[in-house]
C-alpha cells in the first residue's frame, strides 16, 4: 500500500508516524465511534482515522497552541496561508513553495546546504522577536518549527525557543500537508486537551466502540522526547492498559521492544498477555564505531481485527 493515500501532519514531528500508517492502521478496529489518543505529537494518526468523535492529548502546551491555531483555520485556509506569507517576507526568508529567492551564486557554493546559509541570520532574527515578545504568536512558533532543525519544539530553561535554523524552508510538501490538515479536520469533532497522558485517560467515560491510541515516549531509544520517560511513567501506562482491557476498551500500542543492543523488559513481559504485531519500522539504521543500530517495533492490541 502507497503512503501516498495517506496525509502527513504539518508539523512533520519526530517520531512521526506517516511511513507506518499504511502497517498500522490495517490493524485498527474497522469501526470507532471515538478516537482517543493520549500521546498526539504531530497528528498524522488521527489525521488518517475515520471515527466520529477525537479526543486528543498531548503533555507539550506549545504544541497543542500549534495544533488550536491550524484547527481555527481549518475552514479558512486562505486567510492562514496569507497571514503566514506575510511573516516569511517579513523577515526575508526563502520559500520555495512559490519562488525561488536564494541567489544562484549561493547555491553553487553551498550545493547542499544553501537553505541554512540564506536563512540563517534572518531566521534568527525571528527566533529573537518570538522570544522577546509577551504574546508568544502560535503562528510564529509554527513556522519558527518549519525553518528549525529537524522540526523541532525545544526550549531553554528560561522558556526561550532554541532551536538552530535548518536546511529546508516552507515548500510544496509543508503547503501539501497544512492543506490536508485543513480540509481533512473541517469536517472532524475534534477536542484538544493538554494534560499527563494519566489524568487524561482516567477522567474519559470511555464506552464500547471507543478506541484508544498510544504511541508515547520509547524507553530504550534516546531523542529529545524521550527525556521525560522513565519505568515508573512505563509501568504506569501499561497497568492502564490492563485496567482498559479488564473494561473492554479496544487500544493498539506502539513501541519498542529492542534497539541497539537493549531491551526494554518491562514491556516485554507485559506484551505476552496480549496480540503483538511487528512493524517495519521507519527509524534509520547507521554505521557508528562499526556498530550497527538495530531496532524492533511493534503494534500491541488488546482485539483480533
Amino acid at each position: 500500500m502507497s503512503t501516498k493515500t495517506h496525509k502527513r501532519s504539518p508539523l512533520f514531528y519526530v517520531g512521526d508516524k506517516y511511513k507506518l500508517i499504511p502497517q498500522i492502521k490495517e490493524l485498527f478496529p474497522n469501526n470507532i465511534h471515538r478516537f482517543y489518543e493520549p500521546f498526539m505529537g504531530g497528528g498524522t494518526v488521527f489525521l488518517n482515522v475515520d471515527a466520529k468523535e477525537y479526543y486528543l492529548n498531548d503533555i507539550d502546551s506549545d504544541l497543542l497552541k500549534i495544533h488550536k491555531y491550524l484547527l481555527k483555520h481549518s475552514d479558512k485556509p486562505s486567510a492562514f496561508f496569507q497571514k503566514a506569507e506575510r511573516l516569511i517576507k517579513k523577515f526575508n526568508l526563502s520559500r520555495s513553495y512559490k519562488e525561488n529567492v536564494i541567489p544562484e551564486d549561493l547555491k553553487k557554493i553551498w550545493r547542499k546546504t544553501y537553505y541554512a546559509k540564506f536563512n540563517k541570520d534572518n531566521y534568527l532574527k525571528m527566533r529573537d522577536y518570538y522570544n522577546s515578545s509577551s504574546k508568544k504568536d502560535p503562528l510564529l512558533l509554527y513556522i519558527l518549527l518549519i525553518y528549525g532543525f529537524n522540526r523541532m519544539l525545544r526550549f531553554n530553561s528560561k522558556g526561550e525557543f532554541n532551536i538552530p535554523v535548518g536546511n529546508i524552508d516552507f515548500n510544496v510538501n509543508t503547503v501539501n500537508a497544512l492543506k490536508d490538515y485543513f480540509e481533512t479536520t473541517k469536517h472532524k469533532r475534534v477536542k484538544l486537551y493538554n494534560e499527563d497522558f494519566k489524568n487524561f485517560i482516567e477522567k474519559q467515560n470511555f464506552k464500547k466502540g471507543d478506541f484508544v491510541y498510544l504511541d508515547p515516549p520509547y524507553l530504550i531509544t534516546f531523542s529529545e522526547y524521550n527525556k521525560i520517560w522513565n519505568e515508573d511513567r512505563e509501568k504506569e501506562l501499561l497497568d492502564i492498559l490492563n485496567s482498559l482491557n479488564k473494561k473492554g476498551i479496544k487500544f493498539a500500542l506502539s513501541n519498542v521492544t529492542h534497539y541497539n543492543g537493549n531491551k526494554n523488559c518491562l514491556f516485554i513481559k507485559w506484551l505476552k498477555d496480549y496480540n503483538v504485531y511487528e512493524v517495519r519500522s521507519n527509524y534509520i539504521s547507521y554505521h557508528n564505531n562499526s556498530t550497527k543500530k538495530k531496532i524492533k517495533e511493534v503494534l500491541v492490541t488488546n482485539y483480533e481485527n
